[in-house]
């Protein structure tokens, strides 16, 4: 059993890392089902602070994988309607079968949400959208980082244990 749980919260851990740069995959979150597989082992002690502070940073970047393309076309000019384009685009980029869906959706909704709020500001809704463009690429390298750190400490805990697994 402990082979399955070590190997299975590997790949979660790799998932995450994937799901940093797919949208269609909460990154951190898997990463987190990694780490927390490997604390269902017998040899690894269960730390529940280490766990509850994991998974809260998990779902807030979660969250904030959402919000942050919308900060990003604020930042930039932007409206409440570009902000509120950026996140319908940014949903509905997910659910088209296109490759990198989400990316144009979010551009293209704070374009469109720009030029509802304001029709003659051509150049104003484009520098928003590319402020949606910025704010997904910060919250992707967010997502990364988070997933890079949680595969180390599943890293690090699996060879600081691993003559105490029982393979």
């Amino acid at each position: 059993m402990e082979v399955f749980l070590v190997t299975v919260g590997f790949i979660f851990t790799i998932i995450g890392i994937a799901g940093s740069f797919l949208p269609v995959l909460p990154g951190p979150f898997m990463g987190w089902i990694g780490l927390l597989l490997l604390h269902l082992t017998s040899t690894i002690p269960m730390s529940y602070p280490f766990l509850i502070i994991t998974f809260l940073i998990s779902v807030v970047i979660w969250m904030l994988d959402y919000i942050i393309p919308s900060l990003g076309t604020k930042r930039f000019g932007g409206s409440r309607w570009g902000a509120i384009g950026t996140t319908i685009g940014l949903i509905i980029g997910i659910l088209l079968p296109i490759p990198l869906g989400f990316l144009f959706g979010a551009f293209l909704g704070a374009f469109i949400g720009e030029l509802l709020y304001n029709h003659k500001d051509i150049k104003r809704a484009f520098k928003a959208a590319f402020g949606s463009f910025v704010g997904f690429l910060a919250s992707t390298t967010l997502k990364f980082m988070v997933s890079l750190v949680f595969a180390g400490l599943y890293i690090y805990t699996v060879i600081n244990y691993w003559d105490e697994f029982n393979f």
